[in-house]
């Protein structure tokens, strides 16, 4: 199948300058193409993963993808999807963002046949009468003021800095195909214009016979009709020290069965004969979530490897069975993240005292008998009913927490001074 038919069957694709014509150019060679990211932070978030994963898939069928972390273009601000003017950035932050950005994208693209650059590197070069010359006559300022991005902050105001910004990302384009052999950018629907300006920009200053085009994806949105990648707790990151593998996993484990064919066919790189059987048991079986326990498997592979996926499915599996004794201190701090939690001090004691004076979980001693000598109880995995028990804080994941289960699905995180 044709990299550009595929796109259309994982309904990847919004927008094309000329589809017949991309599909011709790919089927005869291989291509470079381009999205780029700025560094406005230092991690992307699942949002962000989506133009990325049609890099990939280029890149998984022979083509050269190559990304460009705005360290110029950073320094702006890309008005796009905003209402209101972006904080300028200082150069620390920049530097500290650009290189959290290329380290996940390694991570990503791995080493071979990929490329990632920093547009900072050729626009630094331009003095202000440079930028006017050679880039500034070539556009005009009624085309510009249509462009959606532009046009849809009239009302508020948009500063000459922001304005600019397509003139910048159509120079992106430029260079990359001077220098890089790009012929193809990709980006959200809502980069159309600074696609086709950059476009534009080439025809005019290589010729209108350049080979060169855009393609967009859709908007994602979830069933419900909001906007995908976002929950009540914040954003998914990527990177594991914001949203941990396990946190990760789950995200992708709990999505509605309307929904998950839809994400099989943009986040995994599963074949159509395997979608198609999962879309199937999605109808037939739902109550099995295989669809859902696939898709979860796939991304958090891609994202954080092999050793990410194990750590996730090892948390997941301990939650199921209960059976928390054998997880490390990390992996509980993931787990237990958003559980009621309660500090106590590093102090041997009596469970029925404990349980009801140290970390209020039972509301009075009969209560906390009654549950020990019922085995409703569970101390770090192993279930109690002795009442004359004792608990010993530290005797467990480095000393720092205790696990109490109540009853089958209620924990508790116990943290020790």
């Amino acid at each position: 199948m044709n990299i550009i038919d595929e796109l259309e069957w994982r309904g990847a694709i919004n927008q094309t300058t000329d589809k017949e014509a991309l599909k011709e150019l790919t089927e005869n060679k291989n291509i470079g193409l381009y999205c780029g990211t700025d560094p406005t932070g230092d991690s992307l978030h699942i949002g962000h993963l989506i133009p990325f994963m049609i890099l990939k898939r280029f890149q998984l069928a022979g083509h050269h993808p190559v990304i460009i972390i705005g360290g110029g273009t950073g320094a702006i601000g890309d008005p796009s999807g905003r209402k209101t003017e972006r904080t300028l950035q200082t150069e620390s932050q920049l530097e500290h963002n650009k290189k959290a950005l290329t380290e996940q994208m390694k991570k990503l693209f791995g080493t071979e046949n990929f490329t990632i650059v920093d547009n900072y590197t050729w626009l630094k070069n331009f003095t202000m009468i440079d930028f006017l010359r050679d880039f500034g006559k070539l556009f005009n300022v009624n085309t510009m003021l249509n462009k959606e991005v532009v046009a849809s902050r009239l009302d508020s105001g948009i500063s000459f800095t922001e304005f600019t910004y397509q003139i910048l990302q159509a120079v992106d384009f430029l260079h990359l195909y001077q220098n890089n052999s790009v012929q193809l950018e990709i980006g959200g629907s809502d980069q159309w214009g600074n696609i086709t300006a950059g476009i534009d920009l080439i025809h005019k200053v290589e010729g209108p016979d350049a080979k060169v085009y855009g393609l967009t994806i859709p908007l994602m949105l979830k069933a419900d009709g909001t906007k995908f990648g976002k929950t009540a707790g914040g954003a998914i990151w990527l990177d594991p020290k914001k949203t941990s593998p396990y946190e990760f996993y789950q995200f992708w484990i709990n999505q509605d069965d309307r929904d998950v064919v839809k994400y099989l066919k943009y986040f995994t790189f599963l074949s159509k004969d395997e979608i198609d059987e999962l879309a199937e048991k999605v109808q037939k079986e739902p109550w099995k979530r295989e669809a859902q326990r696939r898709l979860a498997e796939e991304v958090t592979k891609f994202v954080h490897g092999e050793e990410g996926l194990a750590e996730a499915q090892r948390i997941t599996k301990a939650l199921f069975s209960g059976d928390v004794a054998d997880l490390t201190t990390e992996e509980i701090e993931q787990a237990f993240k958003d559980v009621p939690s309660v500090e106590v001090a590093n102090e041997k004691k009596n469970i029925i005292l404990w349980l009801v004076d140290d970390t209020k979980i039972e509301p009075s001693r009969r209560q906390a008998r009654q549950d020990v000598e019922n085995g409703a109880i569970h101390i770090n995995g192993e279930k109690v009913t002795d009442v004359d028990a004792e608990i010993d804080p530290s005797s467990h994941f480095d000393g720092k927490f205790v696990i109490v289960r109540r009853g089958k699905k209620r924990y508790f995180l116990v943290r020790v001074k």
